[in-house]
């Protein structure tokens, strides 16, 4: 029984690590529903499958590079770093994809309201395709 001890002295920071991450995680969720035009929450309510889509997309796209930071960092600081550069990122991808289709004269928050699947697939694979990138990108 003497053991145990060891086996547990790295629960501490497994638990500051899986709780921050899901802080950050919910304010990602929090504040990209507040930064976008449209309203996820009340489009997910209403059965919008494009907004579901686009929301997750941004979602995983977060989560991803947030998991290369907890698995690679050398520290808790620097995990934290690296978890609002990824937040940072995901954001300024959403407001890119935005300014991409209003150069084209189009709404990508328009889209997704009137429940195109294919703006929020598109929204969705960019924020993904974006989230690997950051990932792989957060090299020490």
């Amino acid at each position: 029984m003497g053991n145990i001890g060891m086996y547990l002295a790295g629960l501490p920071a497994f638990f500051a690590y899986l709780i921050t991450a899901a802080i950050l995680l919910v304010a990602f969720m929090v504040a990209y529903s507040k930064i976008t035009p449209h309203h996820e929450w009340k489009l997910i309510q209403e059965g919008n499958a494009a907004a579901a889509t686009a929301f997750g997309g941004a979602t995983l796209g977060f989560t991803i590079p947030l998991y290369s930071a907890m698995a690679n960092s050398v520290s808790f600081i620097d995990f934290i770093a690296w978890g609002i550069i990824a937040f940072i990122v995901q954001i300024v991808t959403f407001f890119a994809i935005k300014l991409v289709l209003k150069s084209k004269g189009q709404s990508l928050s328009g889209h997704i309201t009137d429940g195109h699947m294919a703006y929020g697939i598109f929204a969705a694979t960019v924020a993904i395709a974006v989230g690997l990138l950051n990932a792989a990108s957060m090299i020490w």
